[in-house]
């Protein structure tokens, strides 16, 4: 029997998607896990995967449309059995863009393309590379594609930006004495919101206005994690080195099993333990941050988790995402320790009930046995939401996640 594909719901407030490519066609041949096509969300451009394996018999949208979440884009089935199209539901804007062509088309007028990243280059592009072009207002004809068959992609466009002379302003800038009173004279300058600073705006300003957030600070202890993890990269490659990062995803992930209410999400009135504990850790991208999820972090070892995370960003930062790389997290990590901050609180991350803000290990002076001597401190936040829990429960999950941090031991064993 034919298998449907759906437009996947990549987050909690996807409505949406734009397919942007189909990369395989129909007759050709997929395995599950094989990448069918291309979408784009607000916040990145994801593949999408084949649940089964067999023949593609049917692409029911077009390259281009915007189709709402859950709604049919392909058929995959083997070669000679029957299928039954389902219906397909167009999203408006894609609704609206077909009537303005085909008013356009019975005027005898042209369309025109609607900005410099739409332009005929010669290749096609990728929709990441395609939304720094517009956002740096880059002229696509001076781009040469270095992707499959010539395609436009993001390192091309970082490339072309690396070795562009100085902006008048940048010049101004690079002129400037090292010390004195600037002269520059600056004007005003109005920049259209990106469409992932417009989701992530929206995301939060929802969360922040709709979630009683309430915060609790604690500080650990983090000699023996820094000795433990500086002994363990002298013994391994550079690639399979382990961040501090890496010991919090495995801590938090062990302290949640202890706290299923902050492992939770809120569904009207009742409350969803989760039965997975999918730490989902902030990644920082252009023009804004995206969420990787680690699944099941507790029942992983840490070199597992390092690489997971590894990889995960790395898709994200290239623009080449899976699904299952952003989606399902259960409770999220948003770590500034490497920006040299000493203590921050984050936005809960809907629908989950809490989020932990980490910030900096830093040497310090500290009291030890009445003397003052030199020791590692590190400050974390976690912001829970007060309908799921409450105070005395957040700071014995904070307790707790000492007992890892501070004897790392516990998270090798």
């Amino acid at each position: 029997m034919a298998e449907i594909i759906n437009m996947p719901k990549l987050g909690f407030d996807m409505a949406e998607g734009t397919l942007v490519r189909w990369v395989k066609k129909v007759g050709e041949t997929i395995n599950k896990g094989e990448v069918l096509a291309e979408i784009e969300t607000d916040k990145a451009t994801v593949e999408v995967e084949s649940p089964a394996s067999g023949v593609v018999r049917k692409l029911l949208v077009d390259e281009g449309a915007v189709v709402p979440v859950s709604s049919p884009i392909a058929l995959v089935g083997t070669a000679d059995e029957k299928i039954e199209e389902p219906v397909v539901q167009l999203a408006e804007s894609t609704l609206q863009k077909k009537e303005t062509v085909a008013q356009a088309v019975n005027a005898g007028t042209s369309l025109k393309p609607a900005s410099v990243s739409q332009a005929d280059s010669g290749h096609a592009i990728s929709p990441l590379a395609r939304r720094m072009a517009e956002e740096k207002q880059v002229d696509l004809s001076t781009v040469k594609g270095t992707g499959p068959g010539g395609r436009i992609v993001r390192r091309d466009i970082e490339a072309l930006l690396s070795h562009q002379p100085l902006t008048d302003a940048g010049r101004m800038v690079s002129a400037l004495p090292s010390s004195g009173l600037s002269t520059m004279k600056l004007s005003d300058q109005t920049l259209p919101l990106s469409k992932l600073r417009a989701a992530i705006g929206r995301r939060m300003a929802e969360a922040k206005t709709t979630i009683p957030h309430f915060y609790v600070t604690h500080e650990y202890k983090m000699d023996a994690l820094i000795s433990l993890r500086k002994q363990f990269n002298n013994l391994v490659p550079e690639d399979e080195k382990l961040s501090i990062n890496d010991f919090m995803i495995k801590a938090v992930a062990l302290t949640l099993g202890q706290f299923p209410n902050l492992n939770a999400s809120l569904n009207g009135t009742t409350v969803l333990h989760h039965g997975q504990i999918n730490v989902g850790v902030a990644v920082s991208i252009e023009g804004g941050l995206l969420t990787i999820v680690c699944r099941q972090a507790d029942q992983k070892p840490l070199r597992q988790i390092a690489a997971e995370v590894k990889a995960m960003a790395a898709r994200v930062r290239a623009g080449r995402v899976k699904s299952e790389d952003i989606e399902g997290s259960t409770f999220s990590i948003s770590n500034m320790g490497m920006y040299d901050v000493e203590n921050f609180a984050a936005i809960i991350n809907p629908p989950e009930a809490a989020i932990l803000a980490v910030g900096s290990a830093r040497e310090l002076p500290v009291m030890e046995d009445g003397k003052i001597v030199a020791g590692w401190r590190m400050k974390a936040t976690v912001a829970v939401d007060h309908r799921i829990s409450d105070g005395v429960e957040a700071a014995k999950f904070m307790q707790n996640l000492a007992g890892y941090l501070e004897e790392p031991l516990r998270l090798v064993l």
